[in-house]
């Protein structure tokens, strides 16, 4: 009997853990699909056609409060409800967002998890960073671009874009290394900058606790 006792309380707690979770989760997914719509380009540094965003911001939240998993998800809804709110690229431009955000989550999640201090989230929000930056060459490179391609006139049109601001680039890998990557890799920077300054300030709401 003191057994049972002793479970029922733990098993509630989890069950309401896992609830809130959930709402929290589902809270999150919303405000980064919201966050989508608020893309700009940055036409001195890369083409206009290249947007950026910090709508990984509420999927880095979820990973650093509630585990990776919860982070990839908030990307993968995320990019659901863009896809049928705001898509224009036919599902591509929210499947590579998916991915590259999976992978800065998901990484700086697991990092995160097991190293539980301050340093350890900036090591994790650097190697998230880092990954989404490698990750986003090959994701272009073998998906998106080739797409977009298909959809806009071929690939030399992109390369142009890219000549435009840079006339040596020779062929899509060397734009994606010299551009995308680096431009990647500053967004991951921001998010993770913005993530360090409003954290304790959510950690109420994310945690389930009271200040």
């Amino acid at each position: 009997m003191t057994n049972t006792k002793t479970a029922e309380p733990t098993t509630m707690a989890r069950s309401t853990r896992r609830v809130r979770n959930m709402t929290v989760t589902a809270m999150l997914s919303a405000v980064a699909a919201v966050l989508m719509f608020f893309d700009f380009s940055l036409p001195m540094f890369i083409p206009s056609f290249v947007k950026m965003d910090i709508s990984e911001l509420p999927a880095l939240l979820a990973a650093f409060s509630m585990g990776p998993v919860s982070g990839v998800v908030v990307c993968l809804v995320k990019n659901i409800l863009a896809a049928i709110f705001h898509g224009s690229t036919g599902g591509i431009g929210e499947v590579c967002n998916f991915l590259l955000g999976a992978a800065f989550v998901g990484s700086a999640g697991v990092i995160y998890k097991y190293k539980k201090t301050r340093l350890g989230a900036v090591i994790a929000a650097l190697v998230g960073s880092v990954v989404m930056a490698v990750i986003s060459v090959p994701v272009n490179y073998f998906l998106s671009y080739p797409v977009y391609s298909a959809m806009f006139g071929g690939i030399d049109l992109i390369i142009d874009a890219y000549r435009a601001l840079r006339p040596s680039v020779n062929g899509l890998l060397e734009c994606l290394l010299i551009f995308n990557m680096p431009f990647t890799l500053v967004k991951g920077l921001i998010v993770s900058l913005i993530t360090f300054l409003i954290y304790k300030p959510l950690s109420p709401v994310l945690h389930g606790r009271n200040r």
